[in-house]
């Protein structure tokens, strides 16, 4: 069981990373903010560390990665471009990125409750994750 706990919650951060790094992409081109472009695109290179090494972690356990459902993408996409076709602004971009990471917060504790008998690398990494997401909400408030 802590085997099989642990493969599914580091699947389920890759499939997250991944997700983050999207919207991360989704975003960033219509950003105007020197400050925002910057923090977002640092976010975005913290999540592509975490995924490198998830994937490190998911190879010791002969697992590939997981990819977010084609649902979640479909919709996080279709949100994005609606919103910003209607409003193009760097507060649209923050309401979008806070959206995606309280999304993501509670599906990363979703999963760690799910998953107890992970072992600890993978709960501290899914804690490192919830933390960035977290941090990043925090820093997209004075842009809404």
């Amino acid at each position: 069981m802590k085997h099989e706990d642990t493969i599914n919650l580091l699947k389920e951060c890759n499939a997250g990373v991944k997700m983050g790094v999207d919207s991360i992409d989704d975003v960033l081109g219509y950003v105007q903010n020197e400050n925002l472009k910057q923090m977002l695109t640092a976010s975005k290179e913290e999540h592509q560390r975490l995924g490198s090494e998830l994937h490190r972690l998911l190879n010791q356990y002969d697992e590939s990665g997981k990819e977010p459902s084609l649902m979640a993408k479909s919709m996080s996409r279709m949100k994005t471009s609606m919103k910003m076709a209607v409003d193009q602004s760097d507060s649209t971009a923050a309401d979008l990125m806070t959206d995606g990471c309280n999304m993501g917060v509670k599906f990363l504790n979703r999963y760690l409750n799910q998953y107890q008998a992970a072992d600890e690398t993978s709960k501290n990494i899914a804690k490192e994750l919830i933390c960035m997401e977290e941090q990043l909400t925090r820093d997209m408030r004075p842009y809404l």
